[in-house]
């Protein structure tokens, strides 16, 4: 493949054209070097008979390399995927309760709110819950009866003795492509090769259909077996819900070791895991924002971009532990944790060979002040003035606006008095509040470690009788709320039935918010446009899940700009 001009006609010991393999289908470069690619569609890869190998790049096995090697230079702990510990207790209580913001595949608002439900207590109940929220089973109608089983609320029944051996481990509702294939063949009585064409078919019916053919041949089948006409309905359906994307089972099986090994190190070494999840960025459902205010909230702290300090990516300091004063959750499993130091990749724009010059510089000896720096790194203009936008040069100058007066005295000195030191006196300037200081950060890192926006307009949510999000928690069910957040999520699933789901945050945690499709068709633009939204509707609290169900939304945005005037007494 490294030389496509000369590429064998021959694998595997047979033919595949009779010129080279570029004449028959596109090949290009790849973006690592020395690699190649071939553009082959994978049903003709089929019909020819070659063997087919998806290779997925999951973020989260980058995310986990760089956490375990993270333990191995700072905590000393030689750690792999097969050697962390298997049946954790303080893992899995971690998972039963969704505190799972950054882990693999059960990480969305659907997986945190079937994880209580569920109540995941080994591997394989996470191979379940792996496979359970997916399009397939959805559409499909067997999540409801699995959770019904699983909580003792209805009894599991099995229409037969031939089948309670192909569903016992899902509790007779068929939750991976190879139970479908083996119903098929116990109750339709299909050969293997049958059933094999019944899962091709399956994952291509909705594209191009073909799924009907089998129809006859399963209802037919399963009557002459003795099933019910109702049964056999039923179970079609479910065989379509597959071609909406049901998993097969050793695939779940694999995405649910990663699931674990990411759970664990979230659970015992959440410090060296945030930073992972930070250098490993863009990945998952969560913004760098929500997983440093998820770690603060677990007690670990996080220091801000600092060039005395900082390198390129994120890393792990030791810890005066001075977060935990602020926790509003308790801190998770495992010994004392660093901190986390974000790295210059924070700074929006900024690049990381700037970030190794500043680095490189650093490692001769301490920077003196902002000219020593911007000499030394051989910073341009513009990376200066990321540097004092992110406050990464508070260290340095005291504050903002004085880094942002010193880079502007910062000149390139010619040759002949390069060896003169040339001092500013000092000039006073004001310290920037906090709301400046906040919205700098959002602008600058996407992020701030200082008081959280809703903080500061707290007194005027009050005023509108906004509750917080802590306020929610032992609310019964049923119960009307009015609650204000920023917008952090908005999702719509082609399986909810036109409702919108909205993540809210406020100064204390996330709240789930679904708008149904009538509330957001009436109120459209509030819904998609709204930064800061007040959500007035009715709790719903079932098995340590809440929703609020919203009746009426309010776009309050506009407050989000006046953060630094409602900001003067926090200075």
């Amino acid at each position: 493949l490294d030389a496509p001009r000369h590429l064998s006609q021959h694998v595997g010991g047979f033919v595949i054209s009779e010129q080279p393999l570029h004449h028959l289908v596109p090949v290009e470069n790849a973006a690592m070097p020395e690699r190649t690619i071939i553009q082959w569609d994978k049903d003709d890869l089929e019909t020819l008979g070659l063997l087919k190998v998806d290779c997925l790049a999951l973020g989260m096995l980058t995310c986990v390399s760089k956490c375990l090697e993270l333990l191995r230079r700072h905590r000393g702990r030689e750690l792999t995927p097969a050697t962390i510990p298997a049946d954790d207790a303080p893992t899995y209580a971690m998972i039963q309760r969704a505190d799972t913001i950054g882990v693999f595949q059960i990480e969305s608002r659907a997986q945190m709110s079937m994880l209580p439900r569920m109540k995941p207590a080994n591997y394989y109940d996470l191979v379940i819950e792996v496979a359970l929220v997916r399009p397939g089973p959805i559409q499909g109608k067997m999540v409801h009866p699995f959770l019904r089983r699983r909580q003792n609320l209805e009894p599991v029944v099995y229409p037969s003795e031939a089948l309670k051996a192909v569903f016992e481990r899902t509790l007779g509702v068929p939750l991976f492509q190879e139970q479908v294939m083996q119903m098929a063949i116990v109750a339709a009585g299909f050969t293997p090769g049958e059933a094999d064409q019944l899962r091709r078919s399956m994952a291509a019916w909705k594209r191009r259909g073909g799924l009907e053919y089998f129809r006859e041949r399963v209802l037919g089948g399963m009557a002459e077996r003795g099933y019910t006409s109702a049964f056999a309905e039923q179970v079609f359906e479910q065989i379509k819900g597959f071609g909406s994307y049901g998993f097969p089972e050793s695939h779940a099986a694999s995405f649910a070791l990663i699931t674990y090994v990411s759970c664990w190190l979230k659970c015992h070494e959440p410090a060296a895991f945030t930073c992972a999840l930070l250098n490993s960025q863009p990945l998952g459902f969560y913004s760098p924002n929500q997983l440093v205010q998820d770690a603060r909230r677990h007690r670990i702290e996080v220091r801000p971009v600092d060039v005395r300090y900082s390198d390129w990516d994120c890393a792990l300091e030791a810890s005066g532990n001075a977060a935990a004063s602020t926790a509003s959750v308790p801190a998770l499993a495992g010994t004392p944790q660093p901190a986390v130091r974000l790295g210059l990749r924070q700074v929006s724009g900024f690049r990381e060979d700037v970030a190794l010059r500043i680095a490189s510089a650093r490692s001769q000896h301490a920077f003196v002040d902002i000219e020593d720096l911007c000499v030394r790194a051989s910073l341009d203009d513009r990376h200066q003035t990321l540097l004092a936008d992110a406050g990464a040069l508070k260290g340095l100058a005291g504050h903002r606006h004085r880094a942002r007066w010193a880079i502007q005295g910062v000149e390139k000195q010619l040759p002949l008095f390069g060896h003169i030191a040339v001092r500013d006196d000092p000039v006073s300037l004001p310290v920037p509040s906090v709301g400046d200081d906040m919205l700098a950060d959002y602008a600058s890192i996407g992020l701030t470690l200082g008081r959280h926006p809703l903080s500061l307009l707290r007194k005027q949510l009050s005023a509108q009788h906004c509750r917080r999000s802590r306020e929610l928690l032992p609310l019964a069910h049923g119960t009307p709320v009015r609650m204000a957040g920023l917008v952090t999520l908005r999702q719509r699933p082609e399986t909810a039935s036109g409702a919108t789901f909205v993540t809210l945050e406020d100064e204390d945690g996330m709240v789930n918010v679904v708008v149904w499709r009538d509330v957001g068709e009436r109120q459209r633009r509030v819904l998609l446009e709204s930064r800061l939204l007040v959500v007035e509707g009715r709790l719903e609290s079932a098995d340590g899940v809440q929703h609020l169900i919203a009746a009426r939304l309010q776009d309050l945005s506009p407050l989000l700009g006046s953060l630094a005037a409602h900001s003067r007494d926090f200075r």
